[in-house]
């Protein structure tokens, strides 16, 4: 079946091709090991076997530098990489560092690992991703099916630039399995999810939608920007991409920008790989070193965070000013049954929303620190914004009502504050409307 999707998406290449080799910073097969550029993380080192994801998130593959024994990954700031002779091109597994570059692998392979994927390209930003992932595997007349409601960057490029190149897209409630695979065409080569939605933290049933994807030989993608892999990862219910931003809880910090895509297999890694390749918008070295470091937390941020939203929206539940609250732990989500299933250790993240009874805009303005007032989410700093006129002001308004993003609509990502300084913050603001 996954022969089939490829057949629908691209002709693949031969592992073992120059082309492949080079993209791969390879002198040898892809199999079991993709190139000289993923040895470079797993030299043999004695580990016990079978450790956990905090355990992964930290070390990854990591090993002393051989030269000095530093711990940490260095930053490989070098545009171009000296070969030995023409006969021994690529041996030491890297050319030009817009193809591959030491750093910015090391940090692929570990978000790889941790999305339990086989391998990923990382990128300038979410939405570098989102492109990469469209246009690896689309191409004038294919049609995708995706969610109506995403990210408003991710509506906006289907929108604003891949329609009027001829693709098409089937925008529809992912809320309900038989709706994704009733908008399936002949034409269709992707499916696009995203789970939570950003922002109205609907759902979608990922083992469901795979299914039929595999059914239909269409590849199935997941934004999990909102989850994270503490949350759930998509590859583990059947997805054959993820989407990351990076930018959000991998970084945690509001330090830098970056995404990442995610495959599943060695076929679809060599398709996305020329994509980033030709595209040119491979991640910096010194992002991908600060990333690195700052995803080494994302398992400690993720529970704090988790749990303060818990907290959170339970107060706000209650108060007066408040007339609906979304969060995927409350008892009154929605689908808080698949929320359950499909959410890993209890977890559902530090993303949740309200809606207000009075002016939207005054609580902004009047909100006081430790709330920050930006876009932005994800990070040790507690967010809020006004979805509206902020991160989604370029929807369309008519769509932006039909999905549930109401003019009152008010979006928070929970630091790591203390969480009742935070409801203090927030009971101020709603008494002053």
């Amino acid at each position: 079946m996954l022969s089939q999707k490829l057949a629908r998406s691209f002709s693949t290449r031969s592992a073992s091709s120059p082309w492949i080799r080079y993209l791969n910073g390879s002198n040898g097969s892809t199999a079991g090991s993709s190139s000289a550029a993923r040895s470079f993380s797993a030299k043999s080192e004695r580990w016990i076997p079978d450790c956990k994801m905090d355990t992964d998130v930290v070390h990854g593959g990591v090993v002393p530098d051989e030269k000095t024994g530093a711990i940490l990954t260095p930053v490989y700031m070098s545009t171009t990489f000296v070969q030995e002779s023409v006969d021994q091109y690529l041996d030491r597994g890297y050319s030009y560092s817009r193809t591959n570059n030491p750093t910015v692998k090391m940090l692929e392979e570990k978000v790889a690992k941790i999305e339990n994927g086989y391998d990923s390209i990382a990128v300038s930003t979410g939405m570098a991703a989102t492109a990469s992932c469209i246009n690896a595997f689309m191409k004038t007349g294919d049609h995708c099916v995706i969610t109506n409601c995403s990210y408003g960057g991710t509506n906006r490029i289907a929108r604003e630039q891949f329609i009027p190149m001829g693709m098409e897209f089937s925008f529809v409630d992912f809320t309900d399995p038989k709706t994704v695979e009733a908008a399936i065409q002949p034409n269709t080569k992707l499916i696009f999810s995203e789970s939570p939605t950003n922002p109205t933290l609907t759902l979608a049933d990922l083992d469901a939608i795979s299914e039929i994807a595999q059914k239909h030989g269409v590849l199935h993608v997941c934004d999990s920007t909102f989850a994270t892999p503490y949350v759930c990862r998509p590859l583990d219910h059947g997805c054959d991409l993820t989407i990351q931003s990076l930018t959000k809880y991998y970084d945690g910090m509001n330090i830098g920008t970056g995404g990442a895509l995610i495959a599943k297999t060695p076929e679809l890694y060599e398709r996305i790989k020329l994509i980033q390749n030709m595209n040119g918008n491979i991640m910096s070295p010194m992002t991908a070193f600060l990333m690195l470091q700052t995803m080494k937390t994302m398992g400690l941020r993720v529970r704090q965070q988790s749990a303060s939203a818990m907290k959170i929206a339970t107060f706000l539940e209650s108060h007066p000013q408040v007339s609906k609250v979304v969060y995927p732990g409350l008892a009154s989500h929605p689908q808080k049954e698949l929320a359950d299933r499909q959410h890993r250790d209890g977890l559902h993240g530090g993303m949740l929303w309200f809606d207000v009874k009075g002016d939207p805009i005054k609580l902004m303005d009047s909100i006081k620190r430790p709330w920050t007032l930006c876009e932005n989410l994800g990070a040790t700093e507690s967010i809020i914004t006004a979805c509206a006129v902020m991160t989604h002001a370029n929807m369309i308004r008519e769509d932006r009502l039909n999905v549930g993003i109401t003019d009152g609509f008010i979006r928070i990502s929970v630091g790591i504050e203390d969480a009742d300084d935070l409801i203090r913050g927030l009971d101020d603001a709603l008494g002053q409307l």
